[in-house]
């Protein structure tokens, strides 16, 4: 048992020791988490693309892990990827609303409207959640303000 236990406290201590060199895509995951909530995108895009290069859970399969690359280019305005990574979020799991919802996010920064629309109703007709109607309601207001 004592040696059960020396042994998990060298593998936490490895761990501890070299937190910038995930080896999973649940581990780069985390790290691009950690790089969005201290503000730091590009740092966060480099990290979930090498989750996105692993197999498994969190990897490229993960509808999850492309809404948040997306999100994460998004925010350093590399739109035309960021649009490339949510609709291969949502070519994955077309029931993700919230990549739908994200899409329509990115797509109202980016001006087109009509498409930010019909992300938006897909986001509806898959959750009616209120956040997504005052979404629809707030691009109703900026189509109308650009074509006046």
């Amino acid at each position: 048992m004592t040696s059960g236990n020396s042994q998990n406290k060298t593998q936490s201590q490895t761990q501890a020791q070299a937190p910038n060199t995930p080896q999973t895509a649940a581990d780069w995951c985390t790290q691009g988490q950690a790089h969005c909530e201290s503000g730091d995108f590009a740092a966060a895009t480099v990290a979930y693309g090498n989750a996105l290069r692993c197999e498994g859970p969190q990897g490229s399969r993960d509808c999850q892990t492309w809404n948040n690359h997306a999100n994460a280019l998004s925010q350093i305005q590399r739109y035309a990827e960021a649009l490339a990574a949510y609709d291969r979020s949502v070519a994955l799991s077309p029931s993700y609303h919230q990549a739908w919802f994200n899409r329509g996010q990115l797509l109202t920064e980016m001006g087109a409207y009509g498409n930010a629309l019909e992300s938006y109703e897909k986001a509806i007709s898959i959750q009616p959640e209120p956040v997504y109607l005052h979404a629809k309601e707030d691009i109703w207001m900026k189509k109308k303000l650009v074509s006046a």
